[in-house]
């Protein structure tokens, strides 16, 4: 039974930050043009973790992308600016998605 319930326990701790991350992104409307697993208007969180896994200074990289917005890398539809989002909030929704698998 005790090991039943570490296994829950340590399940929901993983899950819970993941669901407080996919929250700020909502918070964000950033998946109004992202999902975690499919293509939509531009690519999902697990292809951009895909393609930048062990880029040196990626979360940089896309911290100024978020901020500036982009176009180009991932095909013709820009990525608006999101000046408004706080710097802090970035890096947590960069370290999420970083993390999908």
């Amino acid at each position: 039974m005790k090991i039943l319930l570490a296994a829950c326990a340590a399940t929901f701790a993983l899950a819970g930050p993941a669901r407080a991350d996919e929250a700020l992104a909502k918070k964000h409307n950033c998946l109004a043009c992202h999902t975690v697993d499919k293509k939509s208007v531009g690519p999902s969180y697990k292809d951009i973790a895909k393609k930048y896994k062990g880029e040196v200074g990626v979360e940089a990289k896309l911290a100024d992308k978020v901020k500036k917005g982009g176009q180009g890398v991932w095909g013709p539809v820009p990525m608006p600016p999101n000046a408004s989002v706080p710097d802090a909030d970035i890096k947590k929704l960069i370290d999420w998605l970083l993390k999908i698998r």
